[in-house]
């Protein structure tokens, strides 16, 4: 199959177009040199390629910064999803877009399912979600919605690998204890992207498996990386970061078929070993 990646040289890019390549696909990745902002070098990098299926991985992904800079976030992720959505529909692919559990507030007791209320609380889950809608209303019937979370992987900047700096550096670190939601590397959300291209249009969940809170996560990378480092448990409030975050972003699997991703611990010890 011929499909177009956009974000190649970001984290998920990085890891999803070789992916892509040893299951046989032709793989295109663009990045910042095609302007998704605007319709137009989109459109022709689409006409010029034809490809069956458009995974859509670019987006700003700077919670804090979005919450300083709305605007300019908006007119990647909302904007540029648009536009991608749009070419796609053109051209007749399918079209994958990755989203993020940030289009939810937190305040649920429970997993979010696919079908809950979306209410983001910041500026990035905002302009995710304007994503989401856009890409619904440019290509309906063809847009397969990804929603993933806690993303890391080898070739971006990562809690894990900060964690592994400063627990080198450092006896005690703090970490917030009073977010919850899934850690995801992005080599195991590369083969659910592919699956989905095949699955009916509609939104999925795509996060690893079970869920934990940032400061038990820095405690596993700990334990599994044999670094003695202490976790120090500290709230949201005190530490005072720019933007909100939802409390508890567990996002619940419910569609037929759809991929399921391996526990994020057993996900953890393998990132650690292929990158140790």
């Amino acid at each position: 199959m011929r499909i177009l990646v956009t974000g190649a040289a970001g984290m998920l890019g990085s890891d999803l177009i070789p992916y892509l390549r040893t299951r046989g696909h032709e793989v295109t990745g663009v990045d910042l040199e095609v302007d998704i902002r605007e319709p137009g070098p989109i459109d022709a990098r689409v006409a010029e390629i034809a490809p069956a299926a458009i995974i859509h991985a670019a987006a700003w992904t700077d919670v804090d910064g979005a919450e300083s800079n709305e605007a300019a976030a908006a007119a990647v992720n909302a904007d540029g999803a648009r536009n991608v959505a749009r070419a796609a529909a053109r051209a007749g692919a399918a079209l994958v877009y990755v989203s993020t559990d940030y289009v939810f507030d937190g305040t649920s007791d429970r997993d979010y399912t696919e079908d809950d209320a979306t209410a983001p609380i910041g500026a990035y889950g905002r302009t995710k979600r304007v994503g989401e809608v856009a890409s619904l209303e440019e290509h309906p019937g063809g847009v397969r919605i990804a929603r993933t979370a806690w993303l890391y992987g080898a070739h971006g900047r990562n809690f894990v690998d900060t964690m592994l700096r400063l627990g080198r550096e450092r006896d005690v670190v703090q970490v917030v204890a009073d977010q919850i939601g899934s850690p995801t590397w992005t080599r195991d959300l590369a083969p659910a992207l592919e699956t989905l291209i095949e699955l009916q249009p509609g939104v999925y969940h795509t996060t690893g498996g079970g869920s934990v809170t940032w400061a038990g996560f820095a405690e596993a990378i700990f334990a599994e990386a044999g670094i003695e480092c202490r976790v120090e448990h500290v709230t949201t409030a005190e530490f005072g970061r720019p933007a909100p975050r939802p409390a508890r972003s567990v996002l619940a699997v419910t569609r037929p078929g759809a991929p399921r991703l391996r526990s994020w611990r057993e996900a953890l010890r393998n990132y650690l070993k292929e990158t140790a």
